[in-house]
């Protein structure tokens, strides 16, 4: 327990603001994107920049306080906070420069993608990130990352050119390919395991600003064909093209009929990031296929596009996923997610098989920690409720749904996608073995007491 005259040198030595328990806005402070996460932070210190972020962690090392970090606060597993320690919240670190020379993007680790895009988009830029614009950019980054633009250029991770990083020590770093190269090998896919990143550095590319994209939707009945073009469609995708199935209960959305709303559906999200008369004549034959009950499918600007998941996706809710990877999409796959399709009972539950492969084989697995290049599908079975009491159920469903498409696994896990009781084996599946071998080579230089251990943790062996 910490006496309150060291609390308040502390929040006396800070630019930024101390939040206690007993202060206003505490409980404010500590929500996160998923409302199954509720800790109770001892201390939340709002840094302001890297100064205030050198403060904190070496005052959780002088004082043996448990730290978490957080960024945009979206992590599925809620590794944000901590129960009676020091959570450093970044979020109000936004600072974002384009140099339109370079087409490089310097953004500070409270940005999240919505943020990333509005200041690449106006430039005709973007960087390869993730589908939900709530997301923060640190931990997607640091985890791996992908999205629309994946199939092209790689996961955002490979896309990272540089991070300053404060370390365990208190220590100021810059890291990238000439300077603690083995810091920034890390830190581009081995998750929030070595450091607070104060600011990231990303390679942009020109998209847009318009795109061909948006969603077709079907009714259930018609599963088993659309499951089976998507299959194919996919398959045979440029690289300019993603693709995205997703079985879920229809939201009130306007674009849909009200007689559909709340009944199983199927859909097929795609994003086509080349030039519009490519996207329309690449995407022709998703456009006639079937009788679709909607057809979304446009040119709109890219970041239009990003927010199309964002509603599914929404803050406050319960989540709970469970995650694959795929090295194919077979036949007998697809039947078991619309056996467990039918079993959703929430509005918000979905079950998504968004398409990889692309630029990602073009990077060895052991160039960056980010590996699992082989697969051609990630799946999420993505559970999210309202009400607390339907807790166990909805657990129950993500879990059973994973069970049976274990199957058809890589074996491999997305580490942005592992929840909170993961660990140990599933954390080494998301590396690798030689991936990991030397991820703890790194976390033994550079954290050998594991203080940065609330995350998919890697734990020294020194």
């Amino acid at each position: 327990m910490l006496d309150q005259t060291t609390v308040e040198k502390f929040k006396a030595s800070l630019g930024g603001e101390l939040i206690q328990p007993n202060d206003d806005g505490y409980d404010e402070a500590r929500k996160v994107w998923n409302a199954m996460v509720d800790k109770r932070p001892a201390l939340i210190a709002r840094c302001k920049g890297t100064a205030d972020v050198i403060t904190a962690v070496n005052f959780a090392r002088e004082t043996n306080l448990l730290l978490s970090i957080r960024g945009g606060g979206h992590n599925i597993a809620g590794t944000a906070l901590c129960d009676d320690g020091l959570t450093i919240d970044l979020s109000g670190m936004k600072g974002l420069h384009v140099d339109l020379r370079t087409r490089r993007v310097r953004a500070q680790p409270g940005c999240n993608l919505g943020d990333l895009d509005r200041e690449t988009q106006i430039f005709g830029l973007a960087v390869p990130a993730g589908i939900v614009t709530d997301t923060g950019i640190a931990g997607l980054t640091l985890g791996g990352g992908f999205g629309w633009l994946t199939r092209r250029y790689g996961y955002t991770s490979d896309n990272l050119l540089s991070a300053d990083v404060v370390t365990a020590d208190g220590t100021f770093l810059r890291a990238n390919e000439t300077e603690n190269a083995d810091l920034f090998w890390g830190l581009r896919g081995g998750g929030g395991n070595f450091g607070v990143v104060t600011s990231f550095e990303y390679q942009a590319y020109p998209v847009g600003p318009q795109v061909t994209a948006g969603m077709i939707i079907h009714p259930i009945e018609n599963a088993r064909e659309v499951v089976d073009f998507f299959r194919e469609f996919s398959a045979n995708a440029p690289e300019e093209l993603c693709c995205l199935l997703t079985l879920r209960l229809a939201p009130p959305a306007p674009f849909l009929p009200k007689e559909v709303h709340g009944k199983p559906i199927v859909g097929i999200a795609v994003c086509h990031s080349g030039n519009l008369e490519d996207g329309e004549r690449v995407i022709r034959p998703l456009k006639e296929f079937g009788d679709p009950l909607a057809d979304v499918i446009a040119p709109k600007p890219f970041a239009v596009h990003q927010t199309l998941f964002d509603v599914a996706m929404a803050p406050g809710r319960h989540y709970y996923w469970k995650s694959h990877y795929l090295p194919e999409f077979p036949e007998a796959a697809g039947n078991v997610l619309m056996e467990h399709a039918a079993k959703i009972t929430s509005p918000h539950s979905s079950i998504l098989v968004f398409q990889l492969g692309g630029a990602l084989a073009r990077f060895g697995e052991t160039d960056s920690p980010a590996g699992n290049r082989d697969a051609a599908y990630v799946l999420n079975v993505a559970a999210s409720w309202e009400d607390p009491a339907h807790t166990e159920e909805q657990i129950a469903w993500s879990r059973g749904c994973w069970s049976d498409m274990q199957q058809f696994s890589t074996g491999g896990v997305n580490v942005n996608f592992m929840t909170g009781e993961e660990g140990g084996k599933r954390v080494l599946a998301a590396f690798g073995d030689a991936n990991y071998k030397r991820l703890v080579e790194i976390k033994n230089k550079y954290d050998p007491q594991n203080m940065f251990r609330l995350n998919q943790n890697i734990p020294p062996t020194v």
